[in-house]
């Protein structure tokens, strides 16, 4: 679904992502781990067409990432993109009208899942809410492809949980391939299949999550430490 080909992004002098090369498999939940300033959000922007590479190639499902891909691609940055003065049903609305895929069905179990009301000003809401109506309209849409971006960082402890609930039990029902950038291993490991661990913009580490626990013999959490 995703293969990527010595991609490279430079800011000036600065290497945020450097000769990454990856093969993601369809259907798969795949974590994106590393330290802040590791280069994961660069590479999920990348990956979403929101910032085009220095050098290197990118495709999704064979196609070159592009206006073509946008189309199929759930993004949700780590920072909240819509304005203080929007009730929740008016973010909603703004999805919908951008993305065919949008179900307005599953935005209601996950609104009521997120204990979100559609009359909220996002203004008013807090930062946990915040995430919690980010990822709700994210995975609103019926995508091919969902690119979280520490979805669960810095939030309260109540809504990283409801966090993580709704996206195990959102991933169970989806054939969709997602990718979830994070450097809070701890509580986001049981939804990985795969991990790529990024140190300084270049992967150092990547494997099936449980083929990497049985190689050296400890968690995710502990491996994320030694790499």
């Amino acid at each position: 679904m995703i293969e990527t080909e010595q991609l490279c992004k430079h800011f000036g002098r600065v290497q945020a992502v450097q000769d990454v090369s990856l093969t993601v498999e369809q259907g798969t939940v795949t974590g994106l781990l590393g330290e802040n300033g590791s280069g994961k959000s660069t590479l999920l922007k990348l990956l979403a067409g929101v910032q085009f590479p220095t050098r290197g190639k990118a495709a999704i499902d064979g196609q070159p990432v592009g206006p073509e891909t946008k189309a199929f691609v759930s993004y949700a940055p780590e920072t909240n993109p819509f304005y203080g003065w929007m009730r929740v049903i008016d973010v909603m609305r703004f999805q919908a009208t951008f993305f065919d895929d949008f179900s307005w069905e599953q935005n209601r179990k996950l609104l009521e899942s997120m204990a979100l009301a559609p009359h909220q000003r996002v203004g008013h809401l807090s930062k946990g809410m915040q995430a919690r109506l980010k990822l709700a309209a994210v995975l609103s849409r019926e995508a091919k492809l969902y690119f979280l971006d520490e979805p669960i960082s810095g939030i309260d402890p109540l809504s990283k949980r409801k966090i993580l609930e709704t996206m195990l039990e959102r991933f169970r029902h989806l054939s969709a391939t997602v990718i979830v950038s994070t450097h809070d291993v701890t509580q986001a490991e049981p939804l990985f299949d795969h991990v790529v661990f990024l140190r300084e913009g270049s992967v150092a580490l990547q494997g099936s999550a449980e083929g990497l626990r049985e190689r050296y013999q400890c968690s995710l959490e502990d491996l994320f430490g030694r790499v």
